[in-house]
């Protein structure tokens, strides 16, 4: 069992800009392991050794603070977005590679559970700055597509709605589904791959 450190914590100065880095990298950790509950402004101030006044000053109160994290996660999953594009612009193991570069975005920096996070709160214009992202994404898939008839673009945008839930889900809740049901960590994936290879244009099988 371990045992709770109630030592008082030591204060350090900091600039402005990197104490609100290090206020917004704590939230985050506690958005991770304990949930939305868990992001408070005492609960930052003790873990980074700060007072509870210089958190109001720099973010105002606990929403925004809030506010804070969910820009920066949000700017982590637009950049995990761009980098499956990247990924599938210059991979060929589709539709594998293609279900990876998605899961492996919303899995990356707990950005499942911050888009369900948003969603809860009501207040989904923190999501806007995804919305490029996503496009670029289609328009990866159809690059990667190759020439399709344009009467097959739309399995193209219901690809990404299919993969996007699929590694929401599996981010938020895969492995403790994965395990009641004796599945490897990969086991979302190979059948999101498998579906996809069934119902994509012929040019995205490979």
């Amino acid at each position: 069992m371990s045992i709770k450190n109630t030592s008082p914590v030591r204060r350090r100065r900091r600039a402005p800009e990197e104490a609100r880095r290090e206020a917004v990298a704590s939230a985050r950790v506690l958005l991770l392991e304990g949930g939305p509950t868990a992001v408070t402004l005492a609960a930052v101030a003790q873990d980074i050794g700060v007072t509870h006044t210089n958190l109001i000053h720099h973010f105002g109160s606990a929403a925004g603070l809030q506010s804070a994290l969910m820009g920066s996660m949000v700017e982590d999953l637009t950049r995990a977005l761009d980098r499956a594009v990247a990924r599938l612009r210059t991979d060929e193991g589709a539709p594998m590679e293609l279900v990876n570069a998605v899961f492996d975005a919303f899995d990356a920096g707990g950005a499942g559970k911050l888009a369900a996070w948003i969603v809860m709160s009501g207040d989904l214009s923190h999501l806007d700055p995804v919305r490029a992202a996503v496009r670029g994404l289609v328009e990866a898939i159809q690059e990667k597509l190759g020439d399709i008839d344009p009467a097959d673009a739309p399995q193209v945008r219901d690809a990404v709605l299919f993969i996007a839930l699929s590694a929401f889900g599996d981010a938020l809740i895969g492995p403790p589904l994965r395990g009641m049901l004796d599945q490897d960590a990969d086991a979302g994936r190979r059948v999101v791959a498998g579906l996809l290879a069934q119902s994509l244009p012929r040019a995205a099988k490979g």
